[in-house]
């Protein structure tokens, strides 16, 4: 007869198990982390996790701890705070950043103006305020407009040149997903302007404001953001392609922001094209300020006693909050973005001299 194996001790196996949970609860302590962060230094921060849960067990000061930190390292990512040790990287971050508040910002506020637009093109308002209001935003948004292609333009450079060398496969989902929602975007807005609530009125242009049919595009292509959404009785009334559209333009809304966000991410720019951006976002900034001196203008003078087309209603009280801190987080960006950027030349100088 064979002797048989031992019999595997209790005590064994409550060790692996414990190294398994401890080892579990490292993994999910790193969730706190970015993806790109854990994949650098994800292995030796799990090791020794793992080592101190082993020698001190769980303690919610260091959970706490590592959550915070993981945090930071998000926001460090995103351009927000500090910079991580690449500076090249924290530099396009931060004008991704930049991007994406300005986005969120203009989203905003051309759903408050063509809200206000609807009203004026039914009717005078009885407080002179709320025209030059109107007229304030309006020129605040061609601003942002302009210097929107003012910064996709050499970007949008940087990318085709780096497709010329042979660099261009980082770029091609990016630039599908910014080329398949503007496409989205313009042809279904162009289809649904057509159900503006402002047509058959004829006072907006009269009052030496914009045409209707700007003012019908932008309704069409912010309609998804509306009030309607937590009345769903309401929202029952609407035709299903008015609400399929509802649905498909905030996603062909995201596919352009993630797309140029991405892009961003990854171009090389050289330090005179950044210089450039920052320039063109300190100036987005400055609009964004007219737009919001706009909006509270118009706020002021609406009151509560202005007729019921100029009221100001609750979507624009958080539309007007989304372009404060799209504003105050755009600013933060790009401060970070230049110290990263300064950061990048001292070290491209430091490495020259050695």
């Amino acid at each position: 007869m064979t002797a048989s194996a031992p019999a595997p001790d209790p005590g064994d196996r409550a060790g692996d198990s414990g190294i398994g949970h401890d080892a579990a609860r490292a993994r999910r302590l790193l969730m706190w982390y970015p993806r790109v962060w854990r994949a650098r230094y994800g292995d030796e921060l799990a090791a020794l996790l793992v080592a101190e849960l082993a020698e001190q067990g769980p303690c919610w000061r260091r959970s706490a701890n590592v959550a915070v930190s993981g945090l930071r390292a998000r926001l460090a990512g995103g351009g927000l705070i500090g910079h991580p040790v690449d500076a090249a990287a924290a530099a396009r971050s931060g004008l991704a950043m930049i991007a994406a508040c300005g986005a969120a910002a203009c989203l905003a506020g051309a759903a408050m103006w063509a809200q206000l637009a609807v009203g004026l093109q039914w009717s005078v308002p009885p407080d002179r305020g709320i025209t030059r209001a109107m007229a304030l935003m309006s020129a605040a948004l061609l601003v942002l407009t302009v210097l929107a292609v003012l910064a996709a333009a050499p970007v949008a450079w940087a990318a085709i040149a780096a497709a010329a060398r042979g660099r261009g496969r980082q770029f091609r989902w990016s630039t599908a997903l910014v080329t398949a929602g503007l496409l989205v975007l313009v042809i279904g807005s162009r289809h649904f302007q057509n159900g503006w609530p402002g047509t058959g009125g004829h006072l907006l242009v009269h009052q030496g404001l914009v045409p209707g049919g700007v003012a019908a595009f932008t309704w069409a292509n912010t309609m998804w953001i509306t009030s309607y959404w937590v009345h769903p009785a309401a929202l029952a009334a609407f035709p299903a392609t008015q609400l399929s559209w509802m649905l498909v333009s905030p996603a062909a809304t995201g596919c352009v922001l993630t797309g140029a966000v991405k892009v961003l991410r990854r171009v090389e720019l050289s330090p005179r094209a950044f210089r450039y951006q920052t320039w063109v976002a300190n100036l987005a900034w400055a609009g964004l300020a007219a737009f919001f001196g706009g909006a509270l203008s118009w706020f002021v003078s609406a009151g509560g006693r202005s007729a019921p087309l100029f009221r100001v209603g609750a979507i624009d009280r958080a539309g007007l909050a989304v372009l404060a801190a799209a504003a105050v987080t755009g600013a933060l960006a790009v401060r970070q973005a230049r110290a990263a950027a300064r950061s990048r030349l001292a070290c491209a100088a430091t490495t020259t001299r050695r």
